[in-house]
C-alpha cells in the first residue's frame, strides 16, 4: 500500500489546532496509508503544550524547532523525515479544508502524475482579500511568463507531489518563498503541475493570518533568482 505524508507546519496556531487535527484525522486519503507530521516552528502561544496533549488523542509525529525560522524551514524538516510515497502540505489554520484531499490524491492513481496543486482561483466560489488575490496573480503570471507554465495559483498551500520529486532540489527557503521555490524548481525539472479546484476560507489578519506584502516582494525576487 502506498502512503501519503501530510506535513503540517505550525507557528502560534493554538486557537485552531484541535479543530484542524480533528478534520485531518477523519479526512479520506482514498486507499493511501496516512502519515501525519507536525513541525512546530518555536510557537510562543502554548501551541507546543497543546500539541503534546493532542498526541494522546491523535496519532502524529511531532517535531520541534528550537527557534523560529519560518514556514519553509518547517516544511523542509517535515520533508526530511516523511516516509510516504506522496507528500501533501496542510496549513494548521482553517483556511484549507482537508475534505479537498480526495480531489488531489485521486490524480495520483494515474502513474504519470507527479505534482498536483489545489487552486483557489478555479473554484466557482473564489474567495480571498483583494490585495492577496492580486498579489498571487502577479506572482503566478510572472512564473508563467518565465517558466512557460499555465498555473492559476502558485501560492496555494495545497501542494501535493511524489516524494521522488524532491530529489536533488536542495531547497533553501526558510519563509513563505518556499511556495515559489517548490513551484519553480518543479517546473525547471520538467514536471507538469496539474491543478484541481479547492475551497478556501480566508481568515482575518487579526485572527492570525501571517503572510504580508513583504512576503510577496520576497516571492517576486525569488522567482527571478531561481530563473537565473
Amino acid at each position: 500500500m502506498q502512503k501519503v505524508s501530510i506535513i503540517i507546519p505550525v507557528f502560534n496556531e493554538k486557537k485552531t489546532l484541535e479543530t484542524i487535527l480533528e478534520r485531518v484525522a477523519v479526512a479520506s486519503t482514498l486507499d493511501f496509508e496516512k502519515e501525519i507530521i507536525i513541525v512546530d516552528d518555536f510557537s510562543t502561544d502554548r501551541s507546543r503544550e497543546l500539541l503534546l496533549e493532542l498526541q494522546k488523542k491523535h496519532a502524529f509525529r511531532l517535531e520541534f524547532h528550537e527557534q523560529n525560522f519560518g514556514k519553509g524551514r518547517a516544511l523542509c524538516t517535515g520533508f526530511a523525515i516523511a516516509s510516504g510515497d506522496i507528500i501533501l502540505i496542510q496549513d494548521a489554520d482553517l483556511e484549507y479544508n482537508p475534505a479537498n484531499w480526495i480531489d488531489l490524491l485521486i490524480e495520483f492513481k494515474k502513474p504519470e502524475t507527479q505534482v498536483v496543486f489545489g487552486s483557489r482561483n478555479i473554484h466557482p466560489e473564489r474567495r480571498g482579500y483583494t490585495s492577496c488575490i492580486l498579489g498571487v496573480k502577479i506572482l503566478t503570471v510572472a512564473i508563467n511568463l518565465l517558466y512557460g507554465s499555465k498555473l492559476t495559483d502558485s501560492y496555494t498551500c495545497y501542494k501535493c507531489f511524489r516524494k521522488a520529486c524532491l530529489d536533488g532540489l536542495k531547497l533553501e527557503s526558510d519563509k513563505f518563498e518556499i511556495e515559489v521555490e517548490l513551484t519553480t524548481k518543479f517546473l525547471k525539472k520538467g514536471y507538469f503541475i496539474k491543478e484541481v479546484a479547492i475551497s478556501y476560507n480566508p481568515r482575518k489578519f487579526e485572527e492570525g493570518k501571517k503572510i504580508a506584502w513583504r512576503d510577496g516582494m520576497l516571492g517576486l525576487w525569488a522567482i527571478f533568482r531561481y530563473w537565473f
